[in-house]
């Protein structure tokens, strides 16, 4: 999903420059007046030196040149957190596949994925209830690094549909004696959106709550 960038007309955008030009010209009426009174006031034997005036001029043309440059950026800053908004909010209501080990409660299978920073040779997916038990081993086989989709059909090992409740997923995966380490995302329903210091976050129906950018897959 994509979504452009705002127009120059964003109020947020346009607040922050328009409260930025004000300072930053009354810090250059401020600087005027003292280095007109420096020099009004300075010794006639001793009158600074054109060096010295060069110098104070610089400064100030830097220090404008900063506070421009940190409105500029404070306008993409504006732009940016805007365009994470309305990108976020596109994705209420639909399943979105994240780090996380909680299978979705309901019917039918339960998808998950696994996650591996490079090849294993054997790979797992241990499904466990509420009391921490394994009640059902999915084998994997040889996977490749990267991510791969897998399903739960609410069966145990002996082929039994389970009890309704919360069951977990993790992975085990290995190179022979070597393990490789691995991560399991799971789908859920994006529920709302949240912003924050650190940026955007989703709310999950679950109740947990993720940055924008855990996000691997939407559907």
């Amino acid at each position: 999903m994509s979504i452009g960038a705002l127009s120059a007309s964003d109020p947020t955008a346009a607040s922050a420059a328009a409260q930025a030009t004000p300072a930053s010209a009354a810090n250059e009426q401020r600087f005027l007046k003292l280095l007109v009174t420096q020099l009004k006031n300075q010794d006639p034997l001793n009158p600074m030196e054109n060096a010295q005036l060069t110098s104070q001029l610089a400064q100030m043309s830097t220090v404008s040149g900063i506070e421009k440059m940190n409105a500029t950026l404070q306008t993409m800053l504006a732009q940016s957190g805007a365009g994470q908004m309305m990108q976020a909010a596109g994705m209420v209501g639909r399943w979105a596949l994240a780090p996380g080990s909680s299978l979705p409660a309901g019917e039918g299978p339960a998808a998950f994925a696994v996650e591996l920073p490079s090849s294993a040779a054997s790979v797992q997916a241990l499904v466990t209830d509420a009391a921490g038990t394994v009640v059902r081993t999915i084998d994997l086989g040889a996977q490749p690094g990267g991510l791969h989709d897998a399903a739960w059909d609410r069966l145990d090992d002996a082929g039994r549909p389970v009890p309704a409740g919360a069951y977990q997923v993790r992975v085990v995966a290995a190179n022979g004696p070597a393990t490789v380490p691995a991560s399991t995302l799971v789908y859920e329903q994006v529920g709302g959106v949240a912003p924050g210091p650190a940026g955007v976050s989703l709310d999950l129906a679950s109740g947990r709550r993720i940055a924008l950018s855990d996000v691997r897959i939407l559907r």
